[in-house]
Formats: structure tokens, C-alpha cells, sequence
């Protein structure tokens, strides 16, 4: 018998794996890669201040040093560069803007993410239209997930940890003591499945809302833009010189096909904000596991506490990822309490109905 049983090794499979092999515990991977995946197309941005009204993200201020010194320790396991830290200007779109933005630089929640300045780097206002100036976001970046996710699964193949293959859940048989998937025991079974979570019997009930999103890879003419630039879509220099560009928002079609719209309307927005040309090279569809409340599902069953769930991670992932798979790790192993708004406890009235 092993310890757990992880199914999925997208972004919340992978974190929760890496937690659970530093405790010292036996785990198998299972993971379908013909599948598609958000997290291998998503832009990896990671922001503390976001949205239009500049909002400090959630509990910010203990999810990013946690995420930062989970990828740094992970780029010293996997010999390869994963975080990028990166400062966000944010070009105010009007002189209105310019004023509630400055005033609400003076909360110091807020304050301890900005710059005391705006940049003055001359190659970002070579490329960039901000005839109103802007402002600094600091502590903020991206991790590159698809090297994450290749490079952990090299790793978890050398270990003997990770096996391809589909999952079921009607094929799971759920003991007091063990759960047993095809021949294989173990003490937890853990669902990591992102936008696939839905087809499970197990945790149907819980309300996902899930949100497809499309993203350009361009290339603009000179050279990688100095920061990441976000005034209603985001630009991200990337390490290949390239950029992306993103991104879209639909609760409607949810398939992982690209549309001529999606491209259309990242170029709309695109267009009025670069002073130089650009050439769109590539475009790509994920669907992110969102949820109705926004915040993540994490927890065990209400009937089968042998099965657990790590999903709903939304936007906002690789911040999320690292702090809530520890959180279910000391949970598991510690009976350490769940915060209680991610806690999937907060819905059992749903399993129940």
C-alpha cells in the first residue's frame, strides 16, 4: 500500500506532489498527458495588485513569499529557471485614473507593492503609448509552467512516482481504511483534474465556473518589453524573446479551440497600447478550473474522507498552488485545520440536498 494516490499532474497535482514527497511519503502520479491542460497554457503572471480598481489579491501577503521560496527551492531540485520575477507597469488609461490610482497609493497595504516611482526605462516608453504616465507594480512575475510541469515529470519518472493512464472514479473502491484504483491500495486518493473534476461522480455537486481564456504569442518589432505592461489585457516578455498576450474571459463555449473572436478582440485591445509593430505568431485556448465563490476547492469528501480534492485554482494558481497543497498536506498529515474558505466544507449543504 502506498500513501496517496495523486490523480492529475497539472498545477495543483504537481504542487501537492512536491509536498507530499518532501514528508517523506510513497505517492503515485497518475496522469493523462493526451489530455489538455490549463496549466501548460497559461501565462504563469503573478500579480498582488489586480483589476481595475487595484485590489490587493487575497491574502497576498502570505501567499507570495510562500510561492516564492517554493518555486526557488524547486529550481534548485530541477536545476532549471522557473521564476521570473518582473515588475508590471500599468499605463493609466485617463487623468481620472491617474488621481484614484494615487490616492489609493497611500494605503499602505498597498503601498508595499508599488515602486516609490514610475519607471523612466526608455526602452519600455519607446514601446508603450502612456501619454498619462503609470504606475509600478513590484513583487510580482511569472513562473514558466510548462517547463515546471515537463521538468517535475521527468523527475516523478525517474522516482518511480508517475504513471500515465485515464481515471475513472466509478473503477475507485472506497474502504474504511484504503482506497483501491486497478490493483493499487492507498491510505488517501487525492483529485487534481482541473476542468475535468466536473466529470467525476465523486464531486459533481461542487460549483465550478469554469473560464475559457485564449492568449496571443506575438513578436514585436526591437527588442523584449523591459517590464510586463497590464492595462486590461497583459503583455509578458517571455525568456524566448517573444511575447504574450492575453487574455480573454467566456463562461460560454468551453472547448480549447482558438476563435478568429478571441484573436480579435486581444488585438482590439493590443493595437491602441504599442507604439511599434507586432506580428502574432501563434494562439492558444485553456479553460481554468474557476469557481463560483473564487476561491479554491480543497478538502475531503463529506461521505468518503479517504478522498480528497485540490482544484478550482482559477487565475490565480501558481500564488495558490504552493501555499493550499500545504495546507492539505499538514491537513492530511497533521489534522491541521483547512482555511475555511477554501475548506470544500463550505458546500457540503450541496452534497446533501
Amino acid at each position: 500500500m502506498i500513501d496517496y494516490l495523486v490523480v492529475g499532474q497539472g498545477l495543483a497535482g504537481t504542487t501537492l506532489a512536491w509536498h507530499l514527497l518532501a514528508k517523506e511519503k510513497t505517492i503515485l502520479i497518475l496522469n493523462d498527458s493526451s489530455r489538455p491542460s490549463a496549466s501548460g497554457v497559461a501565462a504563469g503572471i503573478f500579480n498582488p495588485l489586480t483589476g481595475k480598481k487595484l485590489v490587493k489579491t487575497w491574502l497576498a501577503d502570505e501567499l507570495f513569499p510562500y510561492a516564492t521560496e517554493f518555486y526557488t527551492q524547486l529550481e534548485q531540485t530541477l536545476g532549471t529557471p522557473l521564476l521570473h520575477p518582473l515588475n508590471i507597469y500599468r499605463p493609466y488609461r485617463s487623468l481620472q485614473e491617474q488621481n484614484t490610482y494615487l490616492a489609493q497609493t497611500a494605503e499602505p497595504g498597498i503601498q508595499r507593492y508599488l515602486a516609490p516611482s514610475a519607471p523612466e526605462d526608455p526602452a519600455l516608453h519607446a514601446q508603450i503609448q502612456a501619454p498619462y504616465g503609470g504606475l509600478e507594480v513590484t513583487q510580482s512575475g511569472w513562473v514558466d509552467l510548462p517547463s515546471l510541469l515537463e521538468k517535475s515529470r521527468a523527475y516523478f519518472q525517474r522516482a518511480g512516482c508517475y504513471q500515465e493512464g485515464t481515471f475513472d472514479s466509478q473503477e475507485l473502491a472506497i474502504q474504511d481504511e484504503y482506497v483501491e484504483w486497478n490493483g493499487l491500495r492507498a491510505r488517501q486518493v487525492v483529485l487534481c483534474q482541473g476542468f475535468d473534476a466536473r466529470e467525476s461522480t465523486l464531486f459533481d455537486w461542487l460549483p465550478f465556473e469554469p473560464v475559457k481564456g485564449q492568449l496571443l504569442d506575438v513578436r514585436l518589432e526591437g527588442y523584449p518589453l523591459p517590464h510586463i505592461v497590464n492595462q486590461g489585457i497583459f503583455i509578458l516578455p517571455t525568456s524566448n524573446g517573444q511575447h504574450k498576450v492575453g487574455a480573454t474571459y467566456s463562461w460560454h463555449d468551453l472547448d480549447w479551440s482558438t476563435t478568429e473572436e478571441g484573436r480579435r478582440y486581444l488585438e482590439e485591445k493590443l493595437r491602441p497600447l504599442l507604439k511599434v509593430p507586432y506580428e502574432v505568431l501563434g494562439q492558444r485556448a485553456g479553460i481554468r478550473p474557476a469557481t463560483q465563490d473564487r476561491r479554491p476547492f480543497v478538502g475531503t469528501h463529506p461521505r468518503y474522507p479517504r478522498v480528497g480534492i485540490f482544484n478550482g485554482l482559477g487565475t490565480k494558481g501558481v500564488t495558490l498552488a504552493p501555499y493550499f497543497a500545504n495546507q492539505l498536506t499538514e491537513h492530511f498529515e497533521n489534522r491541521k485545520d483547512l482555511n475555511l474558505l477554501v475548506n470544500i466544507g463550505r458546500y457540503f449543504s450541496l452534497y446533501y440536498r
